[in-house]
């Protein structure tokens, strides 16, 4: 019998580098006009630009030392926020889904339910519901009602992504893995998800984006996150331009190293398929 030849990965199509500086270009000319139009509008208003205020509002000197400034610390809360309830929201996402898929009544109807409600009202009324209606009956904090509020909203889209990817998986893979004596928790263990994670890490890198862009409402309850400190800066400094501009470029920052690791998980899973 002939043993089966180990394919390698495709090859880079022929001129996708000269693609990507044409889109990089393309891309640099877009947001040149994109400045010329705010400075040519914010000379109309008379606006006084001061980008030289602005770097002490991130890394601040105390006492002659580095220390994080103010937009700094929100991040970190923002991180420790984003991290915590993605985290949950995973967890969520993969325990409805399957809820879901068994054969338990009761499960699939809380699965639903849940589903129903948290995707069909709106993140901010979820989350003032939990900061000040279970927040004092409960006694819990600001920031425990905004991880809980975000990992319930994004663990229920999440949880679809989940599901239609083990959906997706051929009715062979649980046949065989039923065949070698596996049970049905170490079928997804070993057999389904791992095969159904390379499907779904695209969604799901778009869902913690979102997450992340999500997590600017916690400002709504006195979270101190880069928000607030935005805010505050601004309340504070009349600076409204330039720390909000400051503000979306850490938000897009976090965002572009997020699809760039993402991006390298894909590549690495691919090429272990081969």
């Amino acid at each position: 019998m002939t043993p089966l030849k180990k394919t390698s990965p495709p090859a880079a199509m022929p001129g996708s580098k000269r693609r990507v500086l044409v889109d990089v270009f393309k891309f640099l000319i877009v947001m040149a006009a994109l400045g010329w139009l705010i400075s040519n509008g914010t000379r109309q208003l008379g606006y006084n630009w001061q980008w030289y205020r602005v770097p002490q509002y991130i890394v601040a000197t105390i006492d002659g030392q580095a220390a994080a400034g103010p937009l700094i610390q929100g991040l970190q809360i923002t991180i420790r926020i984003t991290a915590i309830s993605l985290l949950l929201a995973f967890v969520f996402g993969l325990s409805s889904a399957l809820m879901r898929l068994s054969r338990s009544f009761l499960a699939r109807s809380i699965a639903r339910a849940y589903l129903e409600i948290i995707r069909n009202t709106p993140l901010l009324v979820q989350l003032f519901f939990i900061y000040f209606v279970l927040g004092p009956v409960l006694d819990i904090s600001g920031f425990t009602s905004a991880v809980l509020a975000l990992s319930l909203f994004e663990g229920a889209y999440a949880s679809e992504i989940f599901r239609a990817g083990i959906v997706s998986i051929q009715r062979g893979q649980w046949e065989a893995a039923f065949s070698i004596g596996l049970n049905t928790y170490q079928a997804y263990r070993f057999i389904i998800l791992p095969q159904a994670l390379r499907r779904i890490l695209p969604p799901l890198t778009s869902q913690a984006i979102s997450l992340i862009k999500d997590s600017a409402l916690v400002s709504t309850i006195a979270i101190y996150d880069l928000t607030m400190r935005g805010q505050t800066i601004i309340a504070e400094t009349f600076l409204v331009f330039e720390i909000w501009f400051t503000v979306a470029a850490i938000y897009l920052s976090i965002t572009m190293l997020l699809s760039a690791a993402v991006s390298y998980m894909e590549k690495r899973l691919k090429l272990e398929a081969y």
